[in-house]
């Protein structure tokens, strides 16, 4: 499946980010710290500039991690943080979109490490390599989307960085070259040179930045176009313009409506990817929103102080609203071969990226979203209220993760009735991970019930009452659905709280992510050894793997999910084909499992939709295959 920032590529330009640098030091800090070290001393700043950008109208945003390669950190006796500093600065990229809630492409920013090579230099090209590799593999972990190489002046140092990060990782990679005044690097190389290498390559785009200011990029970026032909994708990053010491400070003279001028010429020359470098803030990037707009729109170019307009989902066609009987789940269960997709609400106000990301999976075939209740113990929107909004703006059924953590057995009740009446019927009764995991651990968690519990309450509001047994008027008709954890030490245990869980009314399973099927059926013959065949419909857990250090960090740090040897021991072996590996895994588990389950529950990491809807293309049939005990 084509990465969906190429897909969006390939619809016309993008708007990218400005300067990150250039706000540190304007708002007071040193122009001699080391800017990348901020993502472990001062994330707050780091995320707060993040998210003016994309207010701003960008649509990628870089992650603070320019400088952050072994040499250049060596400079500030940071050299043993490669990691720490790149793994944090795309976390907090990646929260900033969150909070955003706007779908915006988070790109892991890979600049120059500042040493010559051999045989001019005097750095052995491994060392470089090496140093690469490692700030990508960082940058992989920590969730980037793709990958955006800058600022690099030689050629020899650009291939180096290209092959280092192929070795590591199939995202797409930007590959942006810096022109000095006579249209050549600092390496001698002209665009004919840069584009003929980059291409045998592979890049998926090509491009220049830094390079001093607009006029010049335009002047680069034609030679670039008219070397690498009309097939090729580009982008350009420019200057603002020539710095200047004002005052102690270093200021940039081209002004926002200038570059709002650039925009128009450097979209005339078919350039996809628009944006800024050096100098550049987020008043840039809003001009450039809006002249933006108005070259996809076709009008003719007006005043940029024009407020940029925010990103809104696509309406649906059709919105899934409260109705009486059974649910849409409760009908397929048994009868048909259910896919469900979990997502997790955002962290902040805009839930503008996750209704686009149900909007795909929904075009994708799926038909069933799960959504997830501040998962980890960590603050995020109410899943009940994203349940609503998917169901009204995409038209999608929802399938509600209902927690104890949070809510006494009062607000239990009231949340249930609330959520019946706005048409979210389908709940997963959880207990939920408790605050201690999470952003608030000195929370007071509530429980007054467990998991366990919660099944008994709902289904005796599906009779007509509260827990109490007074009357709420009418039965409900709500699809309870109940965990299993198959990876859980004590087997015996988990059987013994399933049981009860299905005694009390449970009208399907859904487990928890297993990575070889092995794992649920040793878990079923512990079951059915002490209380028989499991008579409800069981959804399988599946999580498709993004690389090895994706696999390793959920095994070994988050609960409730054990990975097998094999799956770790394919993870490594597949190196920089992580992402689809961990994609053949997941498709290979549903096959194998295809006969005996009633359905999958897919929950993709870093939300990275596209993901599940390509596992998902696994299963051509979905008819019913297996069937429920004494069918």
């Amino acid at each position: 499946m084509t990465h969906p920032f190429i897909t969006r590529l390939e619809r016309g330009p993008i708007l990218c980010d400005g300067a990150i640098g250039t706000l540190f030091h304007e708002r007071g800090v040193s122009i001699d710290a080391c800017f990348d070290e901020l993502n472990l001393t001062d994330p707050t700043r780091v995320v707060d500039t993040h998210r003016e950008y994309i207010t701003a109208g960008a649509e990628i945003i870089e992650t603070n991690t320019f400088g952050a390669n072994r040499f250049k950190l060596a400079e500030h006796n940071l050299a043993d943080q490669v990691r720490q500093i790149n793994l944090r600065g795309a976390k907090l990229a990646r929260e900033a979109r969150e909070i955003s809630g706007q779908p915006v492409f988070v790109a892991g920013s890979v600049g120059p490490t500042g040493r010559i090579l051999e045989p001019i230099g005097t750095t052995d090209v491994n060392e470089v390599r090496s140093a690469f590799r490692e700030q990508v593999e960082a940058l992989l972990e920590g969730g980037v989307d793709l990958l955006m190489i800058e600022t690099i002046s030689s050629l020899d140092e650009m291939v180096v960085a290209i092959e280092s990060a192929r070795e590591a990782s199939d995202l797409p990679i930007v590959a942006q070259m810096t022109f000095a005044n006579d249209r050549r690097t600092i390496g001698g190389n002209t665009p004919e040179d840069v584009v003929t290498q980059l291409v045998q390559m592979g890049v998926d785009v090509i491009g220049a930045n830094c390079s001093v200011g607009p006029r010049h990029t335009v002047d680069v970026l034609k030679l670039l176009a008219t070397a690498g032909g009309p097939e090729q994708v580009y982008s350009g990053q420019p200057n603002a313009g020539f710095p200047m010491q004002v005052g102690g400070r270093v200021v940039y003279p081209s002004s926002p409506e200038y570059f709002a001028t650039y925009v128009n010429e450097a979209a005339t020359l078919g350039v996809r990817i628009i944006g800024g470098c050096c100098g550049t803030t987020p008043v840039h990037t809003r001009a450039m929103r809006v002249a933006l707009d108005q070259v996809i729109s076709g009008s003719a170019a007006a005043d940029v102080s024009v407020s940029v307009k925010t990103q809104t989902a696509r309406p649906a066609e059709t919105a899934v609203r409260a109705a009486e009987g059974p649910t849409l789940l409760a009908r397929k269960l048994g009868k048909e071969f259910v896919v469900s997709v979990e997502v997790d609400p955002p962290k902040g106000l805009n839930p503008t990226k996750t209704l686009a990301g149900a909007q795909l999976l929904k075009d994708a075939g799926v038909e069933f979203i799960n959504v997830a209740d501040s998962p980890m113990a960590r603050v995020r929107m109410s899943a009940l209220t994203l349940c609503y909004l998917i169901q009204h703006e995409v038209g999608i059924e929802t399938i509600l993760h209902f927690t104890t953590r949070d809510r006494n057995l009062m607000g239990l009740q009231s949340d249930l009735i609330g959520a019946h009446a706005v048409g979210v019927r389908n709940i997963i009764a959880l207990t939920g991970d408790p605050p201690s995991l999470g952003d608030y651990p000195d929370a007071t968690p509530v429980y007054d019930v467990d998991s366990v519990g919660l099944v008994k309450v709902i289904k005796a509001f599906n009779a007509g009452t509260d827990s109490a047994g007074s009357s709420i008027g009418q039965e409900a008709s709500f699809t309870v659905a109940v965990a299993a954890d198959p990876t859980r030490p004590d087997l015996e245990e988990e059987a013994d709280r399933l049981s009860r869980k299905i005694g009390n009314g449970g009208d399907l399973v859904m487990t928890q992510p297993v990575f070889d099927f092995r794992t649920w059926t040793d878990f079923l013959s512990i079951y059915e050894r002490k209380y028989g065949p499991i008579r409800i419909p069981v959804l399988l857990g599946v999580l498709p793997l993004q690389s090895t250090r994706h696999a390793e960090f959920l095994h070994n740090e988050v609960p409730g999910i054990r990975l097998t040897e094999t799956a770790r021991e394919r993870m490594y072996r597949a190196g920089n084909r992580g992402r689809s590996e961990g994609v053949k895994l997941a498709q290979e588990l549903i096959l194998e499992a295809r006969d005996s389950v009633h359905g999958i529950y897919i929950m993709p990491s870093f939300g990275r939709y596209e993901v599940a809807a390509e596992t998902v293309a696994v299963l051509e049939d979905r008819r019913l295959v297996a069937s429920l005990p004494g069918d």
